[in-house]
């Protein structure tokens, strides 16, 4: 990222409860610096700056995105406030980093996606697994054979009733439920794990409180593939997957986000029984925020982003027919 100064200089737009540990990564970045913060009302956006050592406290997205001493946004409002940030974001020349899901669909996705393009600035949704060092490693693992011919993927990601007060997973309006809060992280790994889309989806999901709380699909893939999530609000917090293969299998038990004080991990259970352990270190949202002010391309991150709301789509179209089987769009106009 090509800046006079030092550092990138970020502005958060957003003051919700996500948004104080990213902050917090931002901060412990190189070469990165949050100059401002802002906020619906300038109170509270006060209150976050305090908080956590950010200089100006802003109030309105809008006289953010106008400020000389900001480089870059860190987007983290509800999923139904994504795209119009993120592109107003980048008609400024800012780049961004925008909470997950992009977006409420795969069109507001590509549209974000056009814009930063034409305005030629770097972006990048915040699904911070996929910067993991570990990730390199079960990439290799998938393609390189060491566990056969794939057969099977499987993830579920779930945390039961996790709501504040006003919290927006709760208003169907604001984008909320578990199909684009956790469905984004389970669909985006069968993403990964089987290296393209599925061809078809079948999906059911429990409505409460007016929003998706529990999510089960299946995927048909390409080959003979096929794939499996469950997600929900009601459960205890799960968010492992197993890619089965035919003469191995790789399990992890927190890819979404490891576990605090243990070792980062997975291991791969042989056909025999043997099973092979494996620990990592490093900071996945720091290598992330590296990533998005840096230099290298970011095409194929932002590839599984966008097929993955590609799937979203789908998933909500079989919903919306009763779980039937339903095509998965596989092409990105």
């Amino acid at each position: 990222m090509s800046n006079q100064q030092l550092n990138t200089r970020f502005g958060v737009i957003g003051t919700g409860r996500i948004t104080r540990r990213l902050v917090a990564d931002l901060q412990s970045t190189e070469n990165v610096e949050v100059t401002a913060i802002a906020s619906r009302t300038l109170e509270r956006a006060r209150w976050y700056a305090d908080q956590y050592g950010i200089a100006s406290a802003v109030e309105g997205y809008e006289a953010l995105l106008q400020r000389e001493d900001v480089d870059a946004v860190y987007i983290s409002l509800p999923p139904s406030m994504h795209s119009e940030w993120a592109i107003a974001a980048a008609e400024q020349g800012l780049h961004v980093l925008c909470e997950k899901p992009l977006a409420l669909s795969a069109d507001q996705a590509i549209a974000i996606d056009t814009v930063c393009k034409e305005r030629d600035v770097r972006w990048l949704d915040a699904t911070g697994w996929l910067h993991h060092p570990r990730t390199d490693s079960f990439r290799d693992w998938i393609s390189d054979g060491r566990l056969g011919d794939i057969g099977h993927v499987s993830a579920a990601v779930s945390f039961y009733q996790p709501f504040q007060s006003d919290d927006h997973r709760l208003d169907a309006s604001l984008g909320g439920g578990c199909v684009l809060d956790l469905g984004w992280y389970a669909c985006g790994l069968v993403r990964f794990a089987c290296n393209g889309l599925p061809l078809e989806v079948s999906a059911d999901v429990v409505i409460r409180e007016g929003v998706p709380q529990r999510l089960t699909a299946m995927f048909w893939m390409a080959g003979g593939v096929t794939a499996t999530i469950s997600c929900g609000y009601d459960t205890a917090t799960r968010k492992w997957f197993e890619v089965a293969g035919s003469t191995a299998s790789l399990i992890c038990d927190d890819f979404t986000r490891p576990w605090a004080e243990r070792p980062t991990r997975c291991w791969i259970h042989e056909a025999s029984g043997q099973v092979e352990g494996h620990t990592f270190q490093g900071s996945q949202e720091r290598v992330m925020i590296a990533r998005l002010v840096g230099e290298q391309s970011l095409a194929k991150w932002q590839k599984i982003a966008l097929d993955t709301h590609l799937i979203l789509d789908a998933i909500n179209a079989s919903v919306a027919s009763n779980g039937s089987r339903v095509p998965v769009r596989q092409v990105i106009q």
